[in-house]
């Protein structure tokens, strides 16, 4: 099953991985191929559920905050920060335009 160049610009702008060469298009043929075998599963009469635990009732912990105010020092761990914010994804891809990618795809 062939992957088109805007599923595949699709793709890339919501994981933010980076599909450029043979081995990342590869790796998402063969993501495909596994999800696949969902279409096997036989759902019949099988109610949607909102979560596995729909019918669980979960209960709470105490919260008790033993330490605090380390803003300073969980920031240095950032590779990139605006103000007092680590930026994440940290270092976006830059994305190729359509026509640098249909290359690739034409070679797989």
């Amino acid at each position: 099953q062939k992957v088109s160049v805007e599923v595949l610009d699709h793709l890339e702008h919501l994981a933010l991985v980076d599909f450029r060469d043979s081995e990342g298009v590869e790796r998402l043929h063969k993501a495909i191929q596994f999800a696949d075998q969902l279409h096997e599963v036989n759902t019949d009469g099988v109610e949607p559920m909102d979560s596995v635990l729909e019918d669980r009732c979960l209960y709470l912990r105490e919260d008790d905050v033993t330490e605090g105010n380390c803003t300073k020092e969980l920031l240095e761990n950032a590779r990139e920060k605006v103000e007092e914010y680590f930026v994440a994804p940290p270092g976006n891809i830059p994305l190729p335009k359509l026509e640098e990618r249909e290359t690739f795809l034409q070679g797989s």
